[in-house]
């Protein structure tokens, strides 16, 4: 079975029809769970009324993406996890698509990744994760059009973006720890790239699925700007320092100065969550 692991936060615009794309496929078992980060619009009332009836799981406070994930894939079932955004449609026949690879996927693999369009435009958002040199991560493809983008010579990648991705349940409870599938202390992105990282560290792969495509609608998140900078700075040097190691993060130090100092000086003078020190780790000021 296939356990379908959505986040919701004032989500009412969006949820309707992504849950509409899933329970309109045909052929495969799945169990649907919404996880909702204390809305305050229609969304709840929205999944709710869903002829689909999927689960509901209410937290009263904004505890971001990662703890949110993490809730609803500790009740969920599955031998596989979908993970979803909620401004995520699937295409028709999505999960017909992928029942090969789900049977057929060797052992080592962990991470299936769909490939991610833009709803709006003829682009892609993403075909997956991967690391450079550099240690910045990037999504492959984004911004490519399908047309000029061979995704179909593309197989093996770094990880998945968690905006729609398959995890292997018995990779993520070999992953799981004190902090969690998703690191819960990240809150909000960079967490998918962790979770490939210390995946492939344990011997774990992931693999492209160039035959199943989704749509991401983007721009529906209602976090500040600012914070979204801050904590794509702040949870890429933590997922390197965390999974490079002391030596190898020494040894790398200086290009990765050339890269990130001068960043780390723009974002002191200009970005107001890099100088404060009482931003809780899951509620931010506001969420609760």
């Amino acid at each position: 079975m296939i356990s379908v692991v959505i986040l919701t936060f004032n989500s009412e615009k969006y949820i309707s029809a992504c849950l509409d794309s899933i329970f309109s496929q045909n052929g495969k078992k799945l169990e649907v769970i919404v996880v909702d980060n204390g809305s305050k619009d229609k969304t709840k009332e929205r999944v709710k009324k869903h002829p689909g009836k999927p689960i509901l799981i209410e937290n009263q406070k904004n505890f971001g993406p990662c703890l949110g994930r993490n809730i609803g894939i500790k009740q969920s079932r599955g031998d596989w996890i979908l993970t979803l955004d909620c401004d995520i449609t699937l295409e028709k026949g999505f999960f017909k698509n992928i029942k090969q690879h789900l049977k057929n996927t060797p052992e080592n693999i962990g991470m299936l990744q769909p490939k991610i369009l833009n709803a709006n435009t003829s682009s892609i958002y993403s075909c997956g994760v991967q690391l450079c040199w550099s240690r910045r991560f990037y999504d492959i493809g984004a911004n490519s059009t399908v047309s000029k983008f061979a995704s179909d010579s593309l197989k093996h990648v770094f990880g998945c973006c968690a905006a729609a991705a398959f995890y292997r349940r018995s990779m993520l409870e070999q992953l799981c720890d004190s902090h969690g599938y998703f690191d819960e202390r990240f809150f909000f992105f960079v967490e998918d790239v962790d979770l490939a990282w210390r995946a492939q560290k344990k011997g774990w792969r992931a693999l492209f699925m160039e035959d199943a495509s989704c749509f991401h609608i983007g721009n529906s998140s209602t976090y500040d700007p600012k914070l979204r900078q801050f904590l794509c700075f702040r949870n890429r040097a933590y997922t390197i320092f965390k999974n490079e190691g002391l030596i190898k993060y020494a040894a790398k130090l200086l290009p990765l100065l050339c890269y990130d100092f001068p960043r780390f000086m723009y974002l002191m003078m200009t970005n107001p969550y890099m100088r404060r020190r009482n931003m809780r780790q899951g509620v931010l000021p506001g969420d609760g």
